[in-house]
Formats: C-alpha cells, structure tokens, sequence
C-alpha cells in the first residue's frame, strides 16, 4: 500500500508556497487507513505502553486508533481553552508568536508509558509541547509515531535530538 499516493496535497493552502498535505483521503479510504494504524502501532509490539497522546485534531483520529489498537486509554493534547476541566499548559513557539497546549492534569499518572501520534511532524513545535506536558505530568514518552514527516523543517530530527523514538511511514519535501 503505497501511503504517499492516498494522501492529497492541496498547493498554496493555507498560504501561497505552502503545499497542504490533507489525510483526510487516506482516512475515506478504508484499506489506508487501515494499514497507516496497523503501521503506527507495529514498532511499539511488544512495548508497554499506558496510552495514547494525539495532537489535536488529526491526531485525535489517528492516536484514537492506534490506541484502540493497542487496548490502551486515549489522552488528547488540546489547543488552550478547549478542554472542560482542570488543565496543564505548554506554550510553543509558532513562526510569528506562540501558542498553548494543554491536557488535563489527570489524564497520565507517574510512570506512565505514552505514545504521541499526530499525521505530520513539521517544526516540531507541538509535538515537544506534547512531549513536555507528557513529562509534566510525571509519564514517560516512549515514542513519537507521525504519518508524514517533512524533513526539511527538522522536526523529527528535533525529536530524535532529545533522546525520543520517531517513527513516520512517509516523508514529503518541500513545506
């Protein structure tokens, strides 16, 4: 199954030069979809893992998945403001100015093992804010699993840099 092909790329959105990879014919197509969770979760067999953490809000497709998959709870990393109770905030740095995840203070226990998934490493701006409030909260990355990577901007290199396990099933060039 050839993942690259299932997935669409929309040129200049959001932005002009920007090409958009859009998943969401992969997720329409049963069959790819199918092998992109089965290809998530083939590197952790084996591997205790407690949950699952999915960068909002393709992530939450994919890491709910991966995480039924793999029989273990669903933790969602949210945009701030997003999420109804009690929460743990990161800030990040996006290209002008920063933005805030969060999780909620109860979603991960001390010594937990977690799994981050979301369908694109870019910078890697989100997935080390993910990856701080994993820490936070007293759990333990075990991995990062991404659909696509784009390894121009550095971001999985930024991962692997601090210690962590990447995993992308498909790489695209360009932004």
């Amino acid at each position: 199954m050839d993942i690259k092909a299932a997935i669409r790329t929309i040129p200049d959105y959001p932005k002009p030069g920007i090409m958009f990879r859009d998943i969401t014919t992969l997720l329409g197509n049963a069959r790819a979809f199918r092998t992109v969770v089965d290809r998530l979760v083939q590197p952790y067999a084996g591997v205790r893992i407690d949950k699952v953490a999915g960068i909002e809000a393709r992530g939450f497709i994919l890491g709910g998945a991966v995480a039924h998959q793999l029989s273990v709870g669903f933790v969602p990393v949210r945009k701030k403001g997003k999420l109804p109770w009690r929460t743990m905030a990161q800030d990040y740095a996006l290209e002008y100015g920063t933005d805030t995840m969060e999780v909620h203070e109860d979603a991960m226990a001390t010594g937990e093992n977690v799994l981050l998934v979301d369908d694109l490493i870019a910078t890697g701006g989100t997935a080390v804010a993910a990856l701080q409030l994993i820490g936070k909260l007293g759990a333990r990355a075990v991995g990062a699993s991404f659909v696509i990577d784009l390894p121009e901007l550095g971001g999985a290199d930024h991962l692997r840099a601090m210690g962590l396990n990447v995993e992308a099933l498909c790489a695209f060039e360009g932004h």
